[in-house]
């Protein structure tokens, strides 16, 4: 068993399932082929006595009938039926059961009188013939092509489809006027051996068979959803102030967009409040003509007749008080005066206020600490390096020294100062350090207390001795 959409009979997707039945998984699948309807009703059960008994079935395309099931037959979206048709039988996939069918059939204006039939659930010979006729399709089309260019006739065959029992061949074509195409059904009887129909569609119903993707990155609303194809005309693009450029508002059909009826409503609207475009105003300085037209912002740009290279815009509100003075017999101020300075809009940015940078505030905090502490660091490191005194008061008296706390309050200043005189008493012996800081107590307060002061003094001269 497979899906629907491979039961769908087209030339370019065979039929997936080799039974009558077809796929029991789409019941109210309607999603799987062109122009398919939901069954919304398909949860609901009618009583016996108000059953509907007909069934819509889908052919090649976008092509669909509705048939009766004289026979009661349980049938079900997906399943493959054989039907009546003339001459013979045909072969399609039902689409649409249920309750949902009398709508359907209301909507398109189908009469229940003469309704044709539907013989029976299609068995493995029937499937068979209709497979190898829709295999037949493709070739039959480039050769049916070929036999109209060598009579040369203005048409262009779309399309083909096999009947079910491959006893009809229907062929599809478009045409600017009319075809005397006598002489091709002749060539094309003669050649396939079968009966020949043609049918004459226009360019949108061209589209809508062969599909494709339109301008907007989606696929054709003629093949998926559109029914009904309305009249677009140039009046359309102009109501909503479009360019008249063929290349943009046509689209893979050659006509113009059916895309152009859809907003026109919400257009038309919004433009009652609008003065005509046609307008002009009495200035003092001329003649203003409208050049232009903004429907979302309600604005009109009127330029002098002379000078048209100037535009000046106004709100809609502004320009019916100036026709009002217009028909009064009174000029309006030059465009200029009546043109007010834009106030600057100051402009947000949400990316700056939630900068990525937030998270990294902290790190840099902790990054700064840590670039202070490293000439401490390195105190500690010279320190290291130093020989060891044996003697304990030496110790301390390192403890006891009032540098300690300077660093811990002023890490900046110590760690300038502190290591300066260390360099000065470098070469000094340590013998020479014992001896002076053991011999008196009373003089390692005044050595420890003034060591910025003795700096102070020895450091001038030692520059200017160097310089």
């Amino acid at each position: 068993m497979s899906c629907g959409c491979k039961t769908s009979g087209d030339s370019g997707h065979s039929c997936g399932t080799k039974s009558a039945n077809g796929c029991e998984n789409v019941n109210t699948c309607g999603n799987s082929y062109k122009l398919s309807v939901f069954d919304w009703l398909s949860n609901i059960q009618n009583p016996s006595s108000n059953r509907c008994d007909f069934v819509e079935v889908r052919f090649k395309n976008d092509r669909k009938s509705f048939y009766k099931n004289v026979n009661n037959i349980p049938l079900h979206i997906g399943s493959v039926v054989t039907v009546e048709s003339s001459p013979g039988y045909d072969v399609g996939v039902v689409s649409l059961t249920g309750e949902l069918v009398k709508i359907q059939m209301k909507k398109k204006r189908f009469s229940d009188e003469g309704a044709p039939k539907i013989y029976r659930l299609a068995n493995q010979k029937d499937i068979e013939i209709w497979q190898e006729a829709r295999k037949k399709e493709e070739s039959v089309k480039i050769e049916s092509r070929k036999i109209s260019h060598r009579l040369g006739l203005e048409m262009k065959i779309t399309d083909v489809e096999y009947q079910g029992d491959a006893s009809k061949v229907t062929f599809y074509y478009t045409a600017d006027s009319r075809v005397d195409f006598r002489m091709l059904i002749k060539e094309l009887a003669g050649t396939f051996r079968t009966k020949i129909d043609m049918k004459q569609i226009g360019f949108r119903q061209e589209a809508a068979k062969v599909g494709g993707i339109g301008s907007c990155g989606r696929e054709l609303c003629c093949s998926t959803w559109l029914t009904d194809f309305r009249s677009v005309n140039t009046n359309v693009a102009r109501y909503q102030q479009l360019s008249i450029n063929p290349q943009k508002l046509a689209g893979q059909c050659g006509k113009l967009k059916c895309c152009l009826n859809y907003e026109l409503d919400s257009y038309l609207d919004a433009l009652s409040d609008f003065p005509s475009s046609s307008t002009t105003l009495e200035t003092e300085k001329g003649k203003a003509f409208c050049i232009k037209i903004d429907v979302f912002k309600k604005k009109m740009w009127f330029a002098y007749v002379d000078s048209s290279m100037a535009w000046y815009d106004f709100d809609v509100a502004l320009v019916k008080k100036l026709i009002s003075q217009n028909k009064k017999g009174e000029r309006t101020l030059p465009l200029e005066e009546l043109k007010q300075p834009e106030l600057a809009v100051q402009t947000v940015d949400l990316i700056q206020e939630n900068s990525v940078d937030r998270f990294e505030k902290k790190n840099r905090g902790s990054n700064r600490n840590r670039n202070q502490n490293k000439p401490n660091n390195s105190q500690n490191g010279n320190r290291k390096n130093r020989p060891e005194s044996t003697d304990k008061n030496v110790r301390a008296e390192k403890s006891e020294r009032p540098v300690r706390q300077e660093r811990s309050t002023k890490p900046n200043s110590n760690s300038a100062n502190t290591p300066k005189p260390q360099q000065k008493q470098s070469p000094k012996s340590v013998s020479e350090k014992t001896e002076a800081i053991v011999a008196n107590d009373s003089e390692k307060k005044p050595q420890n207390q003034q060591p910025k002061k003795k700096f102070k003094k020895k450091f001038p001269p030692k520059k200017d001795n160097n310089a």
